[in-house]
């Protein structure tokens, strides 16, 4: 069935933010929330749904993907309001934590709902068992447990908790629009407490904040300890308690606690002096840290008070955590003193507990190490790092700390995983489930596909005679290495008789930074400006050759898509863009502008845009691009993308990242059926004219304070280029205007400014304003 029309019950964080998801993928959405006012005319009726979806509109990290996606939210009260649900195709509960209230409302929900209505709840923990007493079988059979996780757009995480009454046609309907239209990461959990993420990282979480006071450390300790070093998330322990709130930390593991009996009780200190005080973490300003104007400070949990933050870098910690994971934890846990034992401790108990539930919690042991990897952003799950640390090492932590020795581990034929097969928990192997939809270029590489490989690039066969080309470079910067695969690459399959490529890749943080900005620094430094300029035209050549192929590009940006790594998007065919794409020409915040055919790529593309119009006025164009260019203005979606026109309405958006590739690849085919490469084009450039416009603008913003003498030059450097130069209105070329932007690119670095913009960039990572 399609789902079109959404409704969302509770307009809380987690309610509002369900809404804003399904909003930006396009849905029509009915948020609904109890009545602000008792009164049924009080213009304050619906009050709380307005505020969360105003909360919504205004969250950091945006909760929605474009703005206008708000317009498709229509706000009510369940008092008045509760009909509209009536013609949703998807109702999803979000509601407060109790079951009384949940089940008051679903059956009011089961009086009026469609008969093809899917029914779900957004707990974090209550069975679902529970929530469907009294209500009759045709309800029974369209109701099942979808729990997101926090912040909905960006947790890739949604486990689905069937009953035994689901209609499987339900769960099959769920996970399909789950995954192609919210982008999520389906896990079929079984419906116990805390169902899979939450019980295992909720009692990590708790068992953590006590073997940090076993063991004396600090909460900064703690923090170093238990993020990249041993594979979790950046965020690590305290960090994620801080962004998901103290008091949703305490009310979980209470619930879980209640619920199964085991004991989640927190420190008291954390109790005391820190939930009981209001102090709950980042929407408070404060919790296990605080920043001050002074910098971020750390609760001591022995003093009870705040000191200065003390991050746990270099040394032991520093060298390991460069290391491959497999390598990564066995040297974690060979650390000596008391910050090892504390994670010997750790990861034998987070091993021993998960080892005696899995069975419990889910159907298989992959689903489990989906979970916490999607859910709680971890770079293996626990059974990959069961793995890593070693079966017998583990063996040997449970007897030296008195544990027994779980069967499942009993079952493990010297590792849970191996070649390309799982332990089920019948003790035998099978293949590894595939994620629906997914091409994986390391499976495919694994497997043989790879046609050509530099070391920081590759050519992998995606089959159907298409390949892709894969950035392999740190952060996928576009550096010599990268150019020349992408020159064989294009050779490659042209001569193989190839349908097209796409270029993408699966980097969880980004497409491409672009340009390495060390190199180019060490080559000004060298005074190398010769291999400078040649270095520059070779770029512009290489943006440029996937746009003259004689075969469909389709490129697939994911993550940051920055400076060179949007100049090669916007050189495509066409773009399959991943939705979480942020994508800028940033080079002006390094005191330069755009030098591989972005300035000049803006310029033709508004310019176009307005051709078929009479009476245009060409510098609307300009001004366009000048504007997005001069600010490094960066995307924060690819919806948004669109709407300032680094994509154009022909490319396509994925919501599912494991889709984006297998997409690209379907675009490549649509496109290859008598494929012919764009012609060369010519646009009209406003020479004096519109240069004098903005330059009286760069000059209005420096008068203000606004801008400071070079940032006026660097702006001029990008007017000089859009308006074609000084002279008269003319009609340029691309290469004419390739040849400006290479001109001004080389002029700006060679000035001093620049160069220590450069330099305090590669130093801090931020940008000087000098």
């Amino acid at each position: 069935m399609r789902m079109t029309t959404v409704g969302v019950v509770g307009a809380g964080a987690m309610g509002s933010g369900i809404a804003a998801l399904a909003a930006s993928a396009g849905c029509r959405v009915v948020l609904l929330d109890i009545p602000g006012d008792s009164d049924p005319k009080s213009p304050n009726r619906s009050a709380p749904a307005k505020n969360g979806l105003q909360k919504a509109i205004k969250s950091k990290p945006a909760s929605f993907m474009e703005a206008a996606a708000a317009a498709r939210v229509r706000t009510g009260n369940t008092e008045d309001h509760l009909q509209l649900l009536a013609e949703c195709d998807w109702i999803c509960e979000a509601i407060v934590e109790l079951a009384e209230p949940k089940q008051q409302l679903f059956a009011r929900i089961e009086a009026l709902m469609k008969p093809t209505a899917i029914i779900s709840s957004n707990t974090s923990g209550i069975p679902m068992s529970v929530l469907l007493e009294g209500r009759g079988e045709k309800f029974r059979r369209r109701f099942l447990g979808t729990h997101f996780f926090n912040p909905p757009r960006y947790m890739h995480l949604l486990e689905i908790i069937p009953t035994p009454e689901t209609d499987p046609a339900v769960i099959g309907a769920t996970r399909e629009f789950a995954e192609r239209t919210l982008g999520k990461g389906i896990v079929i959990a079984k419906d116990v407490p805390g169902f899979v993420a939450n019980r295992l990282g909720v009692y990590g979480m708790v068992g953590t904040m006590r073997r940090m006071e076993q063991h004396g450390l600090t909460i900064d300790e703690v923090d170093g300890l238990t993020g990249s070093l041993i594979g979790r998330a950046r965020t690590a322990t305290f960090r994620t308690g801080d962004l998901s709130g103290l008091d949703v930390l305490a009310h979980v593991t209470k619930g879980i606690g209640g619920a199964t009996g085991e004991d989640f009780t927190l420190p008291s200190w954390m109790l005391e002096e820190l939930v009981a005080k209001g102090k709950l973490g980042d929407k408070t300003g404060g919790g296990f840290y605080a920043k001050t104007k002074v910098g971020t400070q750390t609760f001591d949990w022995k003093s009870k008070s705040y000191v200065p933050q003390q991050r746990l870098e270099g040394g032991d910690i520093g060298q390991a955590i460069r290391m491959p994971i497999a390598q990564r934890l066995p040297a974690a846990v060979a650390m000596t003193g008391a910050q090892g034992a504390f994670l010997r401790d750790h990861l034998a108990d987070a091993a021993h507990y998960t080892l005696t539930l899995a069975s419990e919690l889910a159907y298989d042991i992959v689903a489990i190490d989906r979970a916490m990897e999607w859910g709680y952003g971890w770079e293996a799950g626990p059974f990959q790092i069961i793995d890593a640390l070693g079966i017998e090492w583990l063996r040997g932590e449970f007897r030296a700390q008195g544990k027994s020795i779980p069967p499942l581990l009993e079952m493990a034929k010297g590792s849970f995983y191996k070649d390309g097969e799982y332990l089920t928990f019948d003790g035998t192997y099978e293949p590894i489930p595939g994620i629906p939809g997914r091409l994986s270029l390391a499976s495919l590489a694994k497997h043989g596909r790879v046609l050509d490989d530099n070391g920081l690039s590759r050519l992998i066969d995606l089959g159907d005679g298409v390949a892709c080309f894969e950035f392999r470079s740190k952060m996928n910067s576009l550096g010599d290495g990268v150019l020349k695969g992408l020159e064989s690459a294009l050779n490659k399959v042209e001569k193989l008789g190839f349908n097209g490529m796409v270029i993408g890749n699966e980097d969880a943080r980004a497409f491409s930074v672009g340009a390495d900005l060390s190199l180019v620094s060490f080559a000004v430094s060298a005074g190398a400006w010769d291999d400078i300029a040649l270095s520059c035209k070779t770029f512009q050549d290489s943006v440029m050759s996937i746009r003259r192929a004689p075969f469909p590009v389709v490129v697939a940006p994911a993550g940051m898509t920055l400076g060179g790594g949007a100049e090669f998007t916007l050189h495509a065919d066409a773009v399959q863009a991943h939705a979480e794409t942020y994508m800028g020409l940033v080079e002006a915040g390094v005191g330069l502008l755009p030098g591989g055919g972005g300035t000049k790529e803006l310029l033709m593309r508004f310019t176009a845009e307005l051709q078929n119009y009479e009476e245009i006025d060409l510098f609307a164009a300009v001004k366009r691009a000048f504007k997005l260019i001069a600010f490094a203005t960066t995307t924060t979606s690819a919806y948004e993308a669109k709407a300032l026109g680094f994509l154009r309405d022909s490319d396509r958006i994925s919501m599912n990242r494991d889709h984006q590739l297998a997409d690209a690849k379907a675009r490549v085919l649509d496109l290859a059926r008598g494929y012919l490469p764009p012609l060369e084009r010519t646009v009209r450039a406003l020479g004096r004219e519109g240069l004098g416009n903005l330059e009286y603008a760069l000059w209005a913003a420096k008068e203000a304070g606004q801008a400071s003498a070079h940032d006026v030059r660097v702006g001029r450097a990008i007017a000089y280029v859009l308006c074609g130069g000084d002279g008269t209105p003319r009609d340029v070329t691309e290469q004419d205007l390739l040849d400006l932007e290479r001109e001004q690119f080389l002029s700006l670095l060679g000035t001093k400014e620049t160069q220590e913009r450069i330099a305090y960039t590669l130093k801090t990572g931020k940008p000087l304003r000098n």
